[in-house]
């Protein structure tokens, strides 16, 4: 059987988990709410990133202080998602923006490869 947590620890870990739950929720709403895609693909890659980091400290404080050492295991789950979130976003900006530019739509044109002088 497990020891109850201390109230701090209690308190800390709800903190958190809240707020994780929090940040998720508004990416979730950005992504019902923002009118195109390229403004509603970043709501939930940031909302996510957030919120599991913010889930992943309520995990180290919890398992820490239930196990009475350093619980870091959870570190590599938010490691994942900061690498692979945004990554993903980018692929998804990449793959919607050529898409927009071969039905001809008003986006921004393709970068050239001669730079502009400054004046």
């Amino acid at each position: 059987m497990s020891t109850p947590l201390p109230l701090w620890a209690e308190i800390l870990t709800a903190v958190f988990v809240v707020l994780g739950a929090a940040f998720a929720a508004i990416g979730s709403f950005g992504l019902v709410r923002l009118p195109t895609f390229f403004r509603r693909i970043h709501a939930p890659t940031l909302g996510a990133t957030a919120g599991v980091w913010c889930i992943t400290i309520a995990t180290i404080v919890y398992f820490s202080v239930q196990g009475f050492n350093l619980f870091l295991h959870a570190v590599l789950i938010a490691l994942f998602v900061a690498l692979t979130a945004p990554v993903t976003t980018i692929f998804l900006m990449r793959a919607a923006l050529f898409r927009e530019r071969q039905k001809g739509g008003d986006v921004p044109p393709a970068a050239t490869s001669t730079p502009t002088p400054h004046k």
